[in-house]
């Protein structure tokens, strides 16, 4: 294609506050994107996947069908990274996790989910900052991301899929079933460039995705993948 993976995209009340926060968390400088749709980006690299976030109706916490784990190591533990992370604006949130579990379960300021992660996880061990998007989503998703963004599956296993670039970094996952119903449009989605634009939703469609429509002259493309999650492709 070739096609990239320039950001998860988040709906945002104020997309400006929210780039902060993230931005404070993670050790990035936020830019603000160019187009009408760009919103601000928190630009990402080979290794670590980049953030953007746009004007939209944040979602309720429950209708929310990816969230982010952050790492921890032993320069900077665990309890660290969430104590920037409540000093930034997030909050504890509590979904149900079980006292024996090591991670801990948090919110950014507009209700997104996020986890910290303990630092003896094998997982996530040198994915860096951002250790892991996790997603709500089927095998058959993980493969088709896996095909999408020639990015190797690195577990394929009891329903659950994970894939990763090339260069290591930033994982993504999805949790296999039992699945959320999708209700209405996805309040995060997976924006990526190409320099064929034609050429790289052709291949998404073969792959098996659906186009939704184009946008901004034909200059951005909608579509949906096999689990019906929102994407986008927009020029390189």
């Amino acid at each position: 294609m070739p096609l990239r993976l320039v950001a998860v995209t988040y709906d945002a009340r104020d997309p400006e506050q929210l780039a902060a926060f993230w931005g404070g968390v993670l050790g990035r400088t936020a830019k603000t994107g160019r187009g009408p749709e760009r919103g601000v980006l928190l630009p990402g690299d080979d290794r670590q996947v980049g953030l953007r976030f746009v004007a939209g109706p944040a979602a309720p916490p429950g209708e929310r069908d990816l969230h982010l784990h952050l790492t921890s190591d032993g320069a900077e533990g665990q309890d660290e990274v969430v104590q920037r992370v409540l000093d930034l604006g997030g909050r504890h949130l509590d979904v149900g996790q079980l006292p024996e579990e090591r991670h801990v379960v948090l919110a950014d300021p507009e209700g997104n989910a996020l986890c910290v992660i303990p630092p003896d996880s094998t997982f996530l061990a040198g994915c860096g900052p951002l250790g892991e998007v996790a997603c709500d989503g089927s095998p058959e998703v993980g493969r088709f991301w896996s095909a999408a963004l020639g990015w190797p599956l690195v577990w394929d296993q009891d329903g659950e899929t994970a894939i990763q670039s090339p260069a290591g970094g930033t994982k993504l996952a999805w949790g296999g079933p039992p699945y959320e119903p999708k209700r209405g449009r996805n309040p995060q989605r997976f924006d990526l460039t190409a320099d064929d634009l034609d050429a790289a939703v052709s291949e998404l469609l073969a792959l098996g995705a659906t186009e939704l429509g184009r946008a901004g002259a034909g200059e951005v493309v909608k579509l949906a993948d096999p689990d019906g999650n929102e994407l986008r492709v927009l020029p390189a």
